[in-house]
């Protein structure tokens, strides 16, 4: 069996049509583990999903990902090189409740945040961003409410904000971190257009997502994690009764699972 040692040593080759590699990546909080040894590959131009359990350490992979978590070993690569130099293609969307939404700034300001790397954190905003960023704003039908004091806010606007602040980063791959947790009906189709459309452009979307029974509707890649990879790969060879059980094991209600048995048959027969 392989050390941990070992996962930081050895170098793999990236597939030529990955976004994302991840190799042996291990991170932990103090001596708990949170991810350990996990490989992964997200495809370029596919809206990928990362699933499992609540503590499977699905958060702490994007976070890792982009540097906020410091891991303990592996290799991360952003189109075949390594990500260090590579964070300006990456866009990331947090879960919503770990933002401080007290904090007294305006819908427009928020959005204006993406483009800090084209200006800098000291330079000017000027008419160029401030389209930009009301662009953004349109596409997520935020447009009207620029000047709303993001406190006050619905879960569901204030989601739509913050996806509008990644598309004015004009990333490759947006990662995002439970992006329709808490949000309205109307709210979640509309982000799912916009993401869908971000794949119709070539972007590549990661998104850690909570509720199985739209995975097929949303998805065509899957990560299903559980500390440890479990299972991943296409949608329609990964999603499986025995990979959902595996990764969630005791912790998938019956009545959700025999609900998924009957959508996933009548897919796949």
């Amino acid at each position: 069996m392989s050390s941990m040692s070992d996962n930081t040593n050895t170098s793999k080759i990236t597939p030529p049509n990955s976004a994302l590699e991840i190799q042996g990546l291990t991170v932990s909080y103090g001596d708990k583990t949170a991810i350990f040894s996990v490989d992964a590959n997200f495809p370029k131009a596919s809206m990928s999903a990362i699933i499992g359990p609540n503590g499977a350490g699905k958060s702490t992979l994007l976070k890792s990902v982009i540097g906020v978590q410091p891991k303990l070993s592996g290799q991360i690569n952003i189109f075949g090189n390594p990500i260090k130099n590579n964070l300006k293609k990456i866009a990331y969307v947090p879960q919503r409740v770990s933002v401080d939404w007290d904090f007294p700034t305006n819908v427009m300001d928020v959005v204006q945040m993406g483009l800090y790397r084209q200006v800098g954190l000291l330079g000017r905003m000027r008419g160029k961003q401030t389209s930009i960023a009301m662009e953004c704003l349109d596409r997520v039908g935020m447009a009207d409410l620029w000047q709303q004091q993001i406190g006050q806010l619905s879960g569901g606007q204030q989601q739509r904000v913050f996806l509008a602040r990644a598309l004015a980063q004009d990333a490759e791959i947006y990662l995002l971190d439970e992006p329709f947790s808490g949000v309205d009906a109307a709210t979640e189709r509309a982000i799912i257009d916009v993401l869908k459309s971000l794949k119709s452009k070539n972007k590549s979307v990661i998104a850690v997502h909570h509720d199985l029974a739209t995975v097929r509707d949303y998805f065509d890649y899957v990560l299903m994690i559980n500390i440890k990879n479990i299972a991943e790969g296409l949608i329609n060879e990964t999603f499986t009764n025995e990979n959902l059980q595996s990764t969630y094991g005791g912790k998938l209600e019956l009545a959700h699972a025999e609900e998924l048995s009957v959508s996933i048959d009548r897919t796949t027969t």
